[in-house]
């Protein structure tokens, strides 16, 4: 991809940016693993693929805005119902979005080539904010990549049921795959 120069957003128009949760606990069998979607986020890049140092990368996202798209394994498949359970519970008791409405990611630090990137930085969640590491890629004007957020690491408590037998695991992994448009 030849030398990249330049200020690019994104955001549910341009890409999405997903959540995949597992379970964990002796009852683990009758959970699942859903995959999340932010409906209503944004971000922005300066690239230059000649210095990554050069890099940044910020986005904001709406605690409010997650939705249920994929609920895989579990005894029973996911209704419409479980599903607005599910995101009624994260919203209000998870992440305590009418208190917390944004997710930020700044990074701090960009290293790497655009086949293989490394954005660090703060994360904030619930007013809690601790540094990630971000991996990704550069390839046909997009960008891919993943994080691993270690919910008790913000202070959250992972959903648990039945006296904490079935529990969402402690790692959610973060992804992206958007399109870089130029800003205006």
């Amino acid at each position: 991809m030849g030398s990249t120069i330049g200020e690019y957003a994104f955001g549910p128009e341009t890409g999405r940016l997903v959540l995949e949760t597992g379970r964990a606990g002796a009852a683990a069998r009758a959970g699942h693993d859903l995959l999340i979607e932010v409906t209503r986020w944004h971000g922005e890049a300066v690239i230059d693929t000649a210095d990554p140092a050069a890099c940044a990368v910020s986005v904001t996202a709406d605690a409010g805005s997650l939705a249920v798209r994929r609920g895989s394994g579990g005894v029973k498949p996911l209704t419409d119902g479980d599903r607005a359970e599910i995101e009624r519970t994260i919203r209000e008791r998870i992440l305590q979005a009418a208190r917390h409405p944004q997710i930020t990611f700044r990074s701090a630090r960009v290293t790497g080539t655009p086949g293989s990137f490394r954005a660090t930085g703060p994360l904030t969640i619930m007013g809690v904010t601790r540094d990630v590491e971000v991996t990704g890629s550069l390839s046909g004007g997009r960008a891919h990549g993943t994080a691993v957020v270690t919910q008790s690491r913000w202070g959250i408590r992972p959903y648990s049921a039945f006296l904490g037998a079935l529990r969402v695991a402690d790692d959610v992994v973060v992804r992206f795959d958007v399109e870089l448009v130029p800003r205006r």
